[in-house]
């Protein structure tokens, strides 16, 4: 069977694909690909099913053998493919030769990459889904994030032929602004904070922090929260940031004794004591993923009828992608 060798892991690779769902109601978050989209056109320029588990970057390029050879193709943040010490296109289907070495030039204008592999990456599927969950330590490849001398199978082929040279087009490609904007519905607990702290939420300029992963991102730069003097309620702890433990949406702010707020996204935890302030709104979080530390951020409050509008501007992106790319 053709596999793939890990020589270096990079800074945190992991097997993902669509994600797990159905099991928030027992602890397991839906993990996945942070940036869908950008997964999606990566297996779909290869012919793959758009669900075929690949590799997800973060930051840093791993070390690649390919014993077998193969076709890759590698999407979201710009990250040069180097095959065999020759620079390849991103956003473009590849061939692989036999016994050849992929690494990665530095990344640039993102956070993560996907590497897509003809036939996806064949790890066993757990509870729907080949994504990993490091903290239950399931799916992907044993639960965790690579490590060198990890060897990863890759399935058998469809029958579809690759088009080698084939080249998402520049719309579908990953666009970043100096200062992104997330846009935000307000809620659940944001009475306890005041008006102006909710206020400034949402004219300060945040900066990502180092701490920003695949179980959230920490923002700095803005001002401490502010609570109301409201009396807490019973079974919430003494510091105004608690609650009694309530679930926790994918895309929820949070900030633990008034400091720098969080963002949870696709393997954060269900639940806990937290107060949240206001939910990112789910087509936003693909750009969200693919920011990296130090970037700079602002929210902005939408309603629901805008949310929806949003999300369906998102699906009806994902079919014209499906369409440039499956078109003949």
């Amino acid at each position: 069977m053709a596999s793939i060798k890990v020589i270096q892991p990079g800074l945190a690779t992991y097997v993902e694909d669509k994600g797990r769902y159905g099991y928030y109601h027992l602890g397991i978050p839906p993990g996945g690909a942070l940036d869908q989209l950008s997964f999606c056109a990566g297996n779909l320029l290869l012919g793959n099913d758009e669900n075929a588990a690949a590799l997800e970057v973060s930051l840093m390029g791993p070390v690649l053998h390919f014993p077998e050879g193969g076709f890759v193709a590698i999407t979201g943040a710009e990250m040069t493919p180097i095959v065999n010490g020759e620079k390849k296109p991103t956003h473009t289907a590849i061939e692989l030769p036999k016994n050849a070495e992929l690494k990665f030039d530095f990344l640039r204008n993102g956070a993560r990459a996907y590497i897509c592999v003809k036939g996806g990456i064949d790890v066993p599927v757990v509870m729907g889904s080949r994504s990993t969950y490091p903290l239950g330590g399931i799916g992907g490849y044993k639960g965790r994030k690579l490590e060198a001398g990890d060897e990863l199978p890759i399935g058998a082929s469809n029958n579809s032929q690759v088009q080698v040279g084939k080249t998402l087009d520049d719309t579908f490609k990953l666009h970043i602004k100096d200062i992104e904007t997330l846009r935000v519905i307000v809620g659940l607990q944001d009475y306890k904070l005041t008006e102006e702290t909710l206020h400034n939420l949402f004219e300060d300029v945040f900066t990502i922090s180092s701490s920003a992963d695949r179980t959230g991102y920490r923002f700095k730069d803005g001002r401490k929260f502010q609570y109301k003097n409201l009396p807490q309620p019973f079974g919430a702890g003494s510091d105004p940031s608690n609650i009694p433990d309530a679930c926790y949406p994918v895309g929820s702010m949070q900030a633990p004794g008034g400091n720098e707020p969080i963002v949870l996204l696709r393997d954060a935890p269900s639940g806990g004591g937290f107060a949240m302030y206001c939910t990112v709104i789910s087509c936003d979080l693909d750009r969200m993923g693919q920011l990296p530390p130090n970037h700079k951020v602002k929210f902005k409050k939408v309603d629901m009828e805008e949310a929806l509008k949003a999300r369906a501007e998102y699906k009806q992106k994902f079919a014209q992608l499906r369409e440039s790319l499956l078109a003949v």
